[in-house]
């Protein structure tokens, strides 16, 4: 399914799939909380990454997940 977003298109269950995939790693680690609610910049991350032409939903959660863990490593550092 192809949704509109901003100027492009953009595949929602590619989008899910990754993110679904990226959080369950991030909760079990204790990166994010172990809540339903969506963290939003895990979200941002994926979408960036689907929108600069990553397409495959596992290399797209692995990428995800290592942006999001670099970005909070250098938040507990500063």
């Amino acid at each position: 399914m192809l949704v509109e977003r901003g100027l492009g298109a953009m595949n929602v269950e590619l989008v899910s799939e990754a993110y679904a995939i990226a959080a369950n790693y991030l909760r079990r680690s204790g990166a994010i909380a172990d809540t339903l609610v969506t963290d939003e910049h895990l979200l941002e991350i994926v979408i960036k990454l689907l929108q600069h032409g990553e397409l495959n939903k596992i290399r797209l959660a692995n990428k995800a997940i290592a942006r999001f863990e670099a970005r909070s490593e250098v938040k507990a550092v500063a």
